[in-house]
């Protein structure tokens, strides 16, 4: 079992990794299955590994949340790096959005968080997702645009292939995606 291998300091940087947004201490020690004092403990010991380590990354502190995230210093480096004019939080919801393909509004939100909402608002402005309502509920679909796939040299996944990665069955051939059937 992978978390009987691993430290706790090193299953906490995975999940701060994997979430992709600040946790609190109680947030993090239920996902790791610790006390929350083991998790601070953990963390203590992850961020002076972080300290005495040369690397991009850094465990930040923000109120009574822990994130992982790139270190300031390296704005210039990543702002010349990218494409876009995103930001930070704003491009992993895009990339969580480009891993699921297409998926709902609601699911989005749930994985990275209510500010997801502004994400959202923002990479519509920007033309790199596309939303649809629901066609049985009140979420949206979003899924990726024609210029996400142009600017990040992606290539689209088929129809089909999408529908599968969210455990949907493939759209019917006569009717379009977002149709119930008759």
């Amino acid at each position: 079992m992978a978390r009987d291998t691993l430290s706790l300091p090193a299953r906490l940087e995975a999940i701060l990794y994997l979430k992709g947004r600040p946790l609190s201490l109680v947030e993090l020690a239920a996902i790791a299955a610790t006390t929350p004092e083991e998790t601070e403990l953990g963390l203590i010991a992850l961020i002076a590994d972080y300290a005495h380590r040369d690397t991009a990354l850094e465990i930040r502190q923000e109120g009574k949340h822990y994130g992982l995230q790139l270190k300031d210093s390296l704005g210039d480096l990543v702002q010349s790096l990218l494409p876009v004019d995103l930001s930070t939080a704003a491009l992993r919801t895009l990339a969580t959005i480009a891993l699921k393909k297409r998926l709902l509004q609601s699911d989005l939100v749930e994985l990275r968080g209510s500010g997801a909402y502004d994400h959202i608002k923002e990479l519509l402005a920007q033309n790199f997702i596309e939303r649809k309502r629901q066609s049985d509920g009140r979420s949206y679909w979003i899924s990726l645009s024609e210029k996400f796939h142009r600017t990040f040299a992606v290539l689209p996944a088929r129809a089909d292939e999408q529908g599968a990665a969210n455990g949907e069955s493939p759209p019917s051939p006569d009717r379009a995606p977002d149709q119930k059937a008759a």
